[in-house]
């Protein structure tokens, strides 16, 4: 039987990084006894709580509190005396280390390893939960389920009085998902305070005792156990949806484009597939068209193969079937540098580690796509004057704050940074640009900046495809919206002005797992 002790508890709790709110006076917490599952989109301020309940971040304002003491978590090694412990999404095993190695980490080092006590705990542990955890294999051999199994079970061992299990079914057969859910329910009929992390509605319903959902750094709402006993799982989805992506009352509702424009195809994919190793998201059978001065946007939870779709698009990964064409013309076994030529244009969301380099100065990073071309370079060596003249116009034009154009780039802000890339993709005759993630981690003023030069390029006839995880920035911009989930599209939905509740809605259940049905079918 469930208990209601609260066994660890954010109050009043406040986090902020560099330009974002990540979370905004949070008061929440987890009872001994129960599956508390934590919901939002990607940015909502769900890692944060973790990482604070973890010891990676210690809160800005506000308090933490540990069977209602407040508790300071100054470090990992702080929150697992505590009796937290964390199953992240990627496990943190050392591959090369065996199991017994793996679960003994941490142990004091003057202490002979107890393998008689291991093995007879696990022997118990076994018994109990059903784990299966083969001591002596290396962990690399190990499947995702079974090295799953091992961060529980080294969290037990731990004595552990709450368990984190952040995104712990992303890479889970259906099999190994129930497997985890019973496993998770069991653990709190035992008294523990599980945490379960989680995209998925279905699951979040199924494994769940409680229920809440983090919306933009703050909580938007819970769902008590008494609650949700009473619904069936589509109601309860209804409410969860409503809760992730319903309307946020402390802003006003954002603006909506018209209608598809009815220029000519830019940028066309069609049954496009790229393979992935085992453990990423594969894109397949994505079909898709942009028309000259349309902004077509892509939504989706984070990592369900956004990235992949915009490098294969922009010539950085190889397709494995399927067809781009740009301009009318098949590009999709041409290089990078073929389809910048031809017009496209792509602004990475890794500003520093890949769109940029850090160390150098702002004016050679706006020609780092042009090295050893005209006006920039002649007979290979590089024309100082005209690149920094370069520079400087596109300082002007875009508004980028910075000493000079001799400043290394990564000494500026994440916005001017983005200045930098935008003013320097936009050179030269664009045709297509392809944005992934233009916005992220920038401040409300430079977000604002953003959107409005997103605008005005398609405007000016551009075709602009926007991958964004923010679905407000997709409604404001776009005049049609792609949901891509575990790789594929799951359907297209157009930007209507006078159904925006209910695109909303739509979009939502897009995002977590449903399909759009083909009427005509």
């Amino acid at each position: 039987m469930a208990t209601t002790t609260a066994a660890v508890g954010l109050v009043d709790v406040t986090k902020r990084f560099p330009g974002v709110l990540a979370v905004d006076r949070v008061t929440l917490d987890f009872a001994a006894g129960e599956v508390h599952a934590l919901l939002g989109e990607n940015g909502a301020g769900k890692s944060t709580i973790v990482a604070m309940l973890s010891g990676l971040q210690q809160p800005d304002g506000g308090s933490l509190s540990l069977a209602g003491d407040k508790v300071r978590l100054g470090s990992p090694t702080e929150s697992l005396r505590a009796g937290i412990s964390t199953v992240f999404q990627h496990d943190m095993l050392v591959p090369t280390l065996s199991v017994f190695e793996n679960l003994i980490l941490g142990e004091p080092w003057w202490r002979h390893p107890d393998r008689a006590g291991v093995e007879a705990r696990l022997a118990d542990l076994s018994r109990d939960f059903g784990l299966d955890v083969p001591l002596d294999a290396n962990a690399i051999g190990l499947s995702l389920g079974e090295r799953q199994q091992i961060e529980i079970a080294r969290a037990l061992l731990r004595d552990s009085r709450v368990l984190i299990l952040d995104e712990p079914t992303s890479m889970l057969t259906p099999q190994g998902v129930e497997e985890l859910g019973a496993r998770m329910r069991a653990l709190a009929a035992r008294g523990l305070a599980v945490i379960f992390i989680t995209h998925k509605l279905g699951e979040a319903y199924r494994f769940g005792d409680r229920i809440s959902v983090m919306k933009q750094g703050r909580l938007a709402g819970s769902i008590a156990p008494e609650v949700l006993r009473q619904k069936d799982e589509a109601s309860a989805i209804d409410e969860m949806v409503h809760l992730m992506f319903g309307a946020d009352d402390r802003a006003a509702a954002p603006k909506v484009r018209g209608a598809t424009p009815d220029g000519p195809v830019r940028l066309a994919a069609s049954r496009l597939c790229v393979n992935e190793a085992s453990d990423a998201i594969a894109v397949s059978d994505v079909s898709f068209e942009v028309r000259a001065g349309e902004v077509f946007g892509v939504a989706g939870i984070d990592g369900n193969g956004q990235k992949q779709l915009a490098e294969v698009l922009a010539g950085q990964r190889q397709a494995s079937s399927g067809t781009v064409m740009l301009h009318d013309r098949d590009v999709t076994n041409e290089s990078v540098g073929r389809r910048r030529a031809l017009g496209l244009r792509y602004l990475t969301d890794d500003r520093l580690a890949e769109g940029s380099v850090g160390s150098f100065p702002v004016a050679d990073n706006t020609v780092l796509k042009e090295i050893g071309a005209a006006p920039f370079f002649t007979g290979g060596f590089e024309r100082r004057q005209t690149i920094a003249e370069h520079a400087r116009q596109l300082i002007a034009r875009f508004q980028v704050r910075t000493p000079s154009e001799t400043t290394p780039i990564g000494r500026l802000s994440g916005g001017n940074i983005q200045k930098v890339l935008l003013g320097r993709e936009l050179s030269g005759d664009a045709g297509v640009v392809i944005f992934n993630k233009p916005t992220y981690g920038l401040d409300l003023q430079n977000i604002a900046a953003s959107r409005e030069r997103i605008a005005a390029i398609a405007a000016e006839g551009i075709a602009v495809l926007l991958i964004s995880t923010d679905l407000d920035e997709l409604i404001e911009l776009c005049s049609r919206i792609a949901v891509l989930d575990r790789g594929q599209i799951a359907g297209i939905v157009d930007n209507d002005p006078a159904a925006h509740a209910a695109m909303r809605q739509t979009i939502g259940r897009l995002m977590v797992g449903e399909r759009l049905v083909d009427e005509a079918a």
